[in-house]
Order: C-alpha cells, then structure tokens, then sequence
C-alpha cells in the first residue's frame, strides 16, 4: 500500500468497495435518468412536433439574433470587468491610504449584492431606455470586483525580490506594476480570470430580469407562445438553449486553454548574444605551471609548486 501527500492509498479491500460504490452509484444515476425520459416521453414533451418547431425560419432567426445579443452584452462585460478588475487591484494595492479604503469599499459592497439587484438598480435608476448597456454594466461591476481580487492575489503570490530588484534600478511603481508584477500576475492567474469570464457568459441569463433579448429571455418567448399539440414545448426549448449555452462556454474554455499554452511556448526574457564557444575555454591541462616558459614550457606538474594553486589530478 503506497502513501499520498493527500490520503493513504486504499487497500484491496477499499478497491474493491470503492468499486462496488462507483457501479452502484452509476446505475442509480442511469435509472434516474431513464425514469425521467420515460415520463417526459409518456407526457409527450419529447414528441417529434416538439422539435420540429426549430426547422421554421423564424424561430431559428430568433436563436441566432438572441445569441449575437448575448454575445455582445458579454463582450462589454468581459472588457469592462477586466479593465476594472485592473484599476481596483491597484487601488487596492496603493501606498495612498483614501484610494485604497475606496478600492476596498467598492469591491467589498458589490461582491455582498446580489448580481440580479445590482443589474436591476442600473436599469432602473440610470440605463432604462438601454437595457444591454444597463447588463453590461452590472455585470462588468461585480465580475470586476472578483477579477480585481484574482488579480490582487497573483500580484501578491510574485516574489518580492523581484520588485525590490526594480526599484533598485531606479524605476517606479508604475513602472513596477505595469512591467513586472500585473504582467505575472496575469500570466500565473490566466486559468481563473477566464473561469471567471464563463461565468460572466452565463450571466448574462440575468438580462431577462430588465427584458434584454438574450438567449434565456427568447427561450422564454418562444417556448410560452408556441404551442404544439394543447402543449408548451418548454423541455425542447430548454435543451436546445441549454446545448447553446454549453457550447459556447466550451469555446471559450478552449480559447483560454489555446491562450495559456501558447504563452508557455512564447520565448521570455532576454536574448542572449553568442559568446565564448566552450572548446575556446581553456582546461585545467592547458594552464602552464609554474616556471613554464614560452609555448613549449611544462604543464603543471602533480606534486604541485609553492603559489601555484593549481593541481592536476
């Protein structure tokens, strides 16, 4: 039986029950969810009418405007809470006492609210003629509170030789944030700030509260004024979002992971001039001994001289 840094390995017996569990749970799992089929089938929720009303034009224009509407209100909120994000972390970071209490305030209420009164209070007391701007920026206010504490943490997991490096030669501390600590921060907390950003993608469901036509809302439209068979296809509509949604969060999973592994790849620091080739290095045997005189004179000899400092083995 092997050790592990979190647990003891289990044993043969462990294995074994382990096992057993795992089969028990998937069937039960698997029962779940035929029991659930079975009873959307028997009420005719997965009837072929259901999902025929996704080959009409009308309804797939709907989908595709309700998806660009999405990914528009996105697109501002990811800039937004990451520029955001940027200029709370510093202030949060200040040497200046009154901007750093005010960066702390800032975060500390809007990570407390709840995402859905935060978004409403916008559209009703600034942006009500403007409903994706008033998401956009409900989103880009909470998302930038937690990116600005992300941020904030990989600034402080940098070492601090390094910055006490820069300011030895003589730059500032705008050049110290902006060249050395954010860039590492950002390079070591990548994988978090786009967690962060999928789960500003799937937010934007919160615009249905203020009536932006995001993908939630227009599911809610067409499932409510269609009807097939005396019935609401609302199980059909919600796969077919759902499966969007999905979707579209694994490209953006997958765009991150393309970003983080070709930042590993990319070539840092300095480069290197040529220099001496290491067969133009002289060895032990080339350096002349004591006494030695002109280029025929005698190596360094094995009982060594007085002040040579250099023997052979």
């Amino acid at each position: 039986m092997s050790a592990s840094v979190l647990y003891d390995a289990p044993g043969p017996k462990a294995v074994v029950r382990n096992r057993i569990y795992a089969v028990v749970g998937s069937l039960a799992i698997v029962a779940l969810i035929a029991v659930s089929i079975m009873r959307l089938a028997d009420k005719g929720h997965l009837a072929p009418e259901m999902w025929d009303i996704f080959n009409y034009a009308g309804i797939r224009q709907n989908i595709a405007d309700a998806v660009l509407a999405t990914l528009k209100a996105f697109g501002l909120a990811a800039v937004g809470s990451l520029v955001l994000g940027v200029l709370l972390a510093v202030g949060r970071l200040s040497d200046h006492k009154p901007v750093r209490w005010v960066a702390t305030t800032f975060i500390e209420l809007f990570r407390s609210l709840p995402l859905l009164i935060t978004i409403y209070a916008i559209w009703v007391g600034f942006l009500t003629d403007y409903s994706m701007w008033a998401l956009a920026a409900g989103l880009s206010v909470y998302n930038g509170c937690v990116q600005a504490e992300v941020l904030r943490a990989g600034i402080n997991s940098v070492p601090k030789g390094q910055s006490e490096a820069a300011y030895a030669l003589g730059m500032s501390k705008t050049q110290v944030m902006t060249t050395v600590l954010m860039p590492q921060a950002i390079r070591s907390m990548l994988p978090t700030i786009i967690s962060q950003l999928v789960v500003t993608l799937k937010d934007t469901s919160l615009g249905f509260i203020i009536l932006y036509p995001e993908l939630l809302q227009t599911a809610r439209l067409i499932a409510s004024n269609t009807q097939v068979n005396g019935q609401y296809p609302y199980v059909s509509t919600i796969v077919v979002i759902g499966t969007i949604y999905i979707a579209m969060c694994l490209l953006l999973s997958a765009l991150a992971t393309w970003i983080e592994k070709r930042g590993r790849r990319a070539k840092t620091g300095i480069k290197v001039a040529p220099g001496v080739q290491t067969a133009d290095i002289p060895t032990v045997e080339d350096i002349p001994g004591p006494g030695a005189g002109g280029a025929g004179g005698a190596g360094p000899t094995d009982s060594g001289a007085a002040g040579a400092g250099v023997t052979k083995d």
